[in-house]
């Protein structure tokens, strides 16, 4: 029961990672590669704060206002690139977060990391418990996820998808495509900082290992598997990612086979899906339900 409520709490922090890396590359077009940066700073921001005496709610609001502020600034900075020469820039400002994590002792602790993060404490309930913080963390990413569906459903969501699929037919309409990206990029941004906080509390243990290339690799992959630009696809692609990775764990596979397999299957579950599925597993089965509503409206 304690893992599957371990699982299921990770879950629910990566679909809000997924969802924040989304909203940026498959609603908007923005190739932004710092979604783990600003995981780390939120969790960072968090553990420090409730270290040093800091309320969890007010902790968890800074986790998610200070990387909206500093993704605000990088856009200011980068969003008039080239998709690729952008996402050169927010893959080097995920590795200047690692730098600083590691190097800036007298605040992170370097490389030792931060220890005994305390739990969330809401009205004087702590909450201990595996089941206790997995309904914390479901109950704060479903209210995260339902303001990303009505942001995205609203007018402001349609510009976005405008922008991703002609830019200059969006500034024709009079649009300000900067403002308007800036926006999404900080809200996505924001989201991954609310992701790490509750990561932070959760595991009580961060150090800058936990935010490198390689967890960038997977969000991406989770991303691209459950398609982009589609809502629902954050929760498909870690549902499969999760059951095809965790399943792993049944096999009796060495340690030093198991670490190399799983990147050889990130890999060829995204070059499978680029290949085949090129809107994703959520895409997949929106166009077939579609397609099915176009045969039965013929009849």
């Amino acid at each position: 029961m304690n893992y599957l409520l371990h699982l299921a709490t990770i879950f629910s922090i990566q679909v809000l990672l997924v969802q924040s890396m989304n909203l940026a590359l498959g609603f908007t077009g923005i190739l932004a590669l710092s979604t783990i940066a600003f995981f780390g700073i939120g969790a960072y921001t968090s553990a420090l704060l409730t270290l040093n005496g800091v309320p969890f709610i007010v902790a968890f609001l800074a986790a998610g206002i200070l990387p909206a502020i500093l993704g605000l600034l990088l856009g200011l900075t980068s969003l008039r690139l080239r998709a690729d020469y952008l996402g050169i820039v927010t893959l080097a400002f995920g590795q200047i977060v690692i730098s600083v994590m590691q190097n800036w002792d007298g605040l992170t602790n370097g490389a030792l990391g931060l220890a005994k993060i305390p739990k969330p404490v809401i009205f004087g309930f702590t909450f201990d418990g595996k089941l206790e913080f997995f309904l914390l963390t479901f109950f704060l990413s479903t209210l995260l996820m339902f303001f990303l569906f009505r942001l995205l459903k609203s007018p402001f969501g349609r510009v976005l998808e405008t922008i991703r699929e002609d830019e200059v037919a969006a500034m024709s309409l009079g649009k300000n495509t900067v403002k308007y990206k800036l926006i999404a990029f900080a809200v996505g941004a924001a989201i991954a900082g609310f992701a790490g906080s509750l990561f932070a509390h959760f595991i009580t243990f961060i150090n800058p290992q936990s935010f490198v290339l390689d967890e960038l690799s997977l969000i991406l992959v989770m991303t691209v598997v459950g398609g982009l630009g589609v809502f629902r696809g954050a929760i498909l692609g870690v549902l499969s990612v999760t059951v095809l990775f965790e399943g792993l764990r049944f096999l009796d596979f060495p340690a030093q086979v198991l670490g190399p397999l799983r990147l050889l299957l990130y890999s060829a579950l995204f070059l499978i899906t680029l290949l085949y599925f090129p809107q994703g597993v959520g895409g997949f089965f929106k166009h077939k339900k579609n397609r099915r509503a176009k045969q039965f409206t013929m009849y």
